[in-house]
């Protein structure tokens, strides 16, 4: 049993997310292999070789990989099914994006959002918001798996030694083309990566205060700052600093939630966190229920008090 892990880099570097699939995958109990498709990826091969727990790496690079369209990649991940018995993605947006396709043109059932690998053939996955464990077993040949990356710690990124194979990159597949990328910069860590989350939810009232509230905080343990739905609905922080159901999940090392009171669906994104501390003056708020820490208190005093204290 051979298992393929498809890395996600930006040409230059690995991307965490890469760690924890290959984690998932060694549970499988096979040899795992990891493809890096890309164009001038050669430090992102040799970075994957380094991986604990990584046999082979497969290097395919070529123009057509470049920005990582998900025709191609899966076009690439589908050239080289064949020798193998799982094929594993992290569940990140990329992830997200080529995965159905490989599932697809395989005629198989992807297995999504994993937590756990039970065997070879048996996965546990969360459903309805994080209240239930569902464990689903497949009769598939291949099996095609999106890997939660939350539920599992990252391998460690040296000690191994896999040698690299290069293969041909696909040809465009001229569906689509890349217009252009727009990043957001940002001097704190990248939200889904850090070790440490300050979130703030509608009760800080207003984006001045979202600010004015969670930036000293923040900048006091240096940490990524995050919102709840109603907090990004308000107009108070952008999307991409959504955590939940519907924006990212994450598990960092310690979530401070500030005036969030804990819908289901923001718990989804932030339940798996190792230390969680919770500031709201309503004794009653569902995030006390997950929360290691809580203060019953008004944020406007709590907080402020904290910095100083810090």
């Amino acid at each position: 049993m051979t298992i393929l892990v498809i890395a996600e880099h930006d040409n230059a570097s690995l991307k965490a997310a890469t760690l924890n699939a290959v984690t998932a995958a060694a549970a499988l109990g096979g040899d795992v292999h990891v493809l890096v498709a890309g164009s001038n990826a050669a430090a992102v091969a040799q970075a994957a070789s380094q991986i604990a727990g990584v046999s082979k790496v497969i290097h395919a690079d070529g123009a057509s990989l470049e920005n990582a369209l998900a025709e191609n990649v899966a076009a690439q991940v589908l050239q080289l099914a064949d020798g193998y018995s799982h094929i594993v993605f992290p569940a990140t947006a990329s992830g997200k994006n080529v995965a159905p396709r490989v599932a697809a043109k395989l005629d198989v059932a992807q297995i999504s959002d994993i937590i756990k690998v039970v065997s070879a053939d048996t996965f546990e996955r969360p459903i309805y918001a994080g209240n239930a464990i569902a464990t689903v077993q497949s009769s598939d040949a291949k099996k095609v798996i999106t890997v939660r990356t939350t539920g599992f710690d990252p391998a460690a990124a040296s000690g191994g030694s896999a040698a690299v194979e290069s293969v041909a990159a696909v040809a465009d597949s001229g569906k689509s083309s890349f217009v252009g990328r727009e990043v957001t910069k940002s001097d704190r860590p990248e939200l889904t990566a850090a070790k440490i989350i300050v979130s703030g939810g509608r009760a800080l009232g207003s984006d001045e205060k979202f600010q004015e509230v969670l930036t000293p905080l923040a900048d006091k343990l240096g940490a990524a700052i995050g919102a709840s739905r109603a907090a990004v609905d308000a107009g108070y922080a952008p999307n991409d600093l959504q955590v939940g159901q519907t924006g990212k999940i994450v598990a960092p090392e310690l979530y401070v939630a500030i005036g969030i009171s804990g819908a289901i669906q923001h718990l989804a994104g932030m339940k798996d966190s190792k230390v969680i501390v919770a500031i709201n003056k309503d004794e009653e708020a569902p995030i006390f229920s997950v929360a290691d820490y809580g203060v019953v208190a008004d944020l406007f005093t709590a907080v402020p008090d904290l910095v100083k204290t810090l």
